[in-house]
């Protein structure tokens, strides 16, 4: 019988399209999961008739597959990726590579390639995004770990991707160790950031302009043909358009408490670690958490009530306005998730390419958008971009929705609406383009209370000063770090 080209442990609902995707596009692949009885009932059911070889042990898994020996690892993400790595250590041989699919944190991964490689073997660790429908139909990935490991399984993995642009693949090789996934983790915040967003949006329409789930439909349809064309655009429109069994607006319907499993929080930390101010990812996920404590809102909103003003203006120029708004704090995010990439790369060695992660986002993927195209040929135009409002196209686009998204905020805070994401975002952009920030004070108040130095305006950069503020200090300045 002709080997399998591949195995893959995990038949959960990843694991199970992954699988199917694999063999229609030709592979034979082997699987296996923790529980057999899940296995038979697979490929008694589902993979019937397919070219999918059931194995019942991982030794069986090994036998079943050509060499070298490639097996993906769909399992939870932490201990269970750990204990399937041993076991598989002690069976597979030297240039037999295991791959992880899951959503791992980077450092793990990191870890993971390091040990693999001292074993012989070679390791991956990818990011896979699109959820069900994109596992079956063609989802990103994202992979990095051993160099040599990627021409082992490029075929597989750009036949089964998303293509955009006819045939360009939705997958390419990111980097060493863990930069895959690194850059799938951004890209999970990211999806954070634009889900916020968009969630802001959405009750600005409801409670500053009154409007209902099936007004907002056609809104969000209009803005799917345009700049905001995109995943998360179609699906709220479908969302917002969507009838529960008495006629009413579904989504009038669910509790307004979101979960989380984690990637958003990394992105943020990871933005702590690298210095960056990822503001907007940052208070996306802290809205979830807030989100979360819904008792408390319960009991808060009764002892400090309000009622939203109606809105008396234009009702379609603020429409419009949203839309505005909503797009220009989009390529903030983008711009702090880049830069959070830049930086990672610099601490880490990766050699990212910054346009084809774009290119890998623009199909397949929770994020995918027109707009990813743009910022393709952003980086096409100059590799070397430290900020993606810098760019010229960027910074003309957000130059001409400024005053709308000042307004939008503006009406948002005067009638007690929180935007916490959208708010964010123009407090970055005004920030990042001020030549002078008060951080001066700060610096101040820091060599006041800890000798901590500061620099001068009327000094060259690289050397630090120290002020006796009280009469009563001395000389001694603490050492300068950053962190």
């Amino acid at each position: 019988m002709k080997k399998a080209d591949i195995g893959l442990i995990g038949l959960a609902v990843m694991g199970e399209n992954l699988v199917m995707n694999m063999e229609s596009k030709g592979f034979t692949v082997a699987v296996y999961n923790r529980t057999t009885e899940k296995v038979d009932k697979f490929v008694e059911g589902r993979a019937k008739g397919h070219n999918i070889v059931g194995c019942h042990s991982l030794e069986e898994l090994k036998d079943a597959l050509s060499t070298p020996r490639k097996v993906m690892l769909m399992v939870k993400a932490g201990q269970a990726v750990d204990e399937y790595i041993e076991k598989l250590l002690a069976i597979l041989e030297p240039g037999d590579v295991i791959i992880d699919g899951g959503n791992s944190h980077f450092p793990d991964t990191i870890r993971r390639t390091a040990l693999v490689e001292s074993k012989g073997l070679l390791y991956i660790g990818t990011g896979v995004s699109g959820g069900e429908e994109g596992a079956l139909k063609g989802p990103s990935m994202m992979p990095g770990g051993s160099p040599a490991a990627w021409p082992l399984v490029k075929p597989i993995f750009q036949a089964i991707c998303a293509k955009v642009e006819g045939d360009v693949p939705c997958c390419d090789w990111v980097g060493e160790n863990g930069a895959g996934h690194f850059v799938k983790m951004v890209h999970n915040g990211i999806e954070y950031g634009d889900m916020q967003l968009i969630c802001e949006a959405y009750q600005l329409l409801k409670d500053v302009l009154g409007l209902s789930a099936g007004e907002m439909n056609e809104i969000f349809a209009d803005w799917n043909k345009g700049e905001l064309d995109s995943y998360l655009i179609e699906i709220t429109r479908d969302i917002l358009g969507f009838k529960d069994t008495d006629g009413s607006a579904l989504v009038d319907k669910i509790l307004d408490t979101a979960g989380q499993k984690g990637t958003g929080k990394w992105t943020a930390i990871a933005a702590l670690d690298e210095g960056q101010p990822l503001t907007l990812i940052g208070e996306a996920v802290f809205a979830r958490c807030l989100s979360a404590i819904k008792e408390e809102r319960v009991t808060a909103a009764k002892a400090f009530p309000r009622t939203i003003p109606a809105y008396e203006g234009d009702k379609a120029a603020l429409v419009e306005s949203i839309r505005k708004a909503l797009y220009a704090s989009k390529i903030v995010s983008y711009a702090q998730g880049y830069s959070l990439m830049r930086a990672a790369a610099k601490t880490y060695g990766w050699n990212l390419n910054y346009g084809g992660v774009a290119l890998m986002w623009r199909g397949g993927c929770i994020i995918r958008s027109v707009f990813l195209g743009k910022i393709k040929e952003a980086f096409d135009r100059d590799p070397a971009l430290s900020n993606l409002l810098l760019d010229p196209y960027f910074t003309e686009t957000v130059k001409g929705c400024v005053p709308a998204w000042r307004k939008v905020v503006a009406a948002a805070v005067e009638r007690g609406v929180p935007v916490p994401a959208m708010s964010s975002a123009l407090a970055y952009f005004d920030g990042y383009t001020s030549e002078r920030l008060p951080a001066n004070l700060l610096q101040a108040q820091r060599d006041y209370f800890g000798a901590h130095t500061y620099e001068r305006v009327d000094q060259p950069r690289g050397q630090f000063f120290h002020t006796n503020w009280t009469g009563e200090g001395g000389d001694t300045a603490a050492s300068t770090y950053t962190v």
